[in-house]
């Protein structure tokens, strides 16, 4: 398989060939995954997040999902998800080191976010930033607007 180039654009993205995927590009970087595309760890263990980012080496590669390491997953909870992704799914991602966890909680209008090593979560009502680990690149994401009615 030829390696994919580093730098995407939408024209590029539209002319990928149908493989029922859904393939975005932002800035040039097709870096984000939507599910549902499976992350699996081992034989006995598959997730679905509902958003997740793959390093960009395995981005850039070509590799399609099923990816064993993220940079990110953000999980949207809801009434019939929300201890499951908070407690099992969550602790799964912990375990498997993925640099950070969002629990995103459209009812109470906040986003716990939990990294690998957290025993308790840092909670944000205002904003969420993050920052790239590998390259440094950051997103800032204004809660109250995103949760505004």
């Amino acid at each position: 398989m030829p390696l994919s180039p580093e730098y995407f654009t939408a024209d590029m993205v539209r002319a990928l060939p149908d493989d029922g995927q859904r393939h975005e590009v932002v800035r040039g970087s097709l870096e984000a995954i939507i599910a549902p595309a499976d992350v699996t760890w081992g034989e006995d263990t598959l997730a679905q997040p509902d958003v997740f980012v793959v390093p960009r080496a395995l981005a850039v590669a070509g590799e399609a999902p099923p990816v064993p390491s993220l940079v990110l997953v953000a999980e949207v909870l809801s009434p019939s998800t929300a201890r499951h992704d908070r407690f099992p799914k969550r602790a799964l991602y912990q375990h498997q080191g993925v640099e950070t966890i969002w629990l995103v909680d459209p009812e109470q209008r906040l986003v716990e976010l939990w990294s690998p090593e957290a025993s308790r979560p840092r909670v944000e009502r205002e904003h969420v930033v993050w920052r790239t680990a590998a390259r440094g690149d950051l997103a800032l994401i204004d809660l109250r607007q995103l949760f505004s009615d």
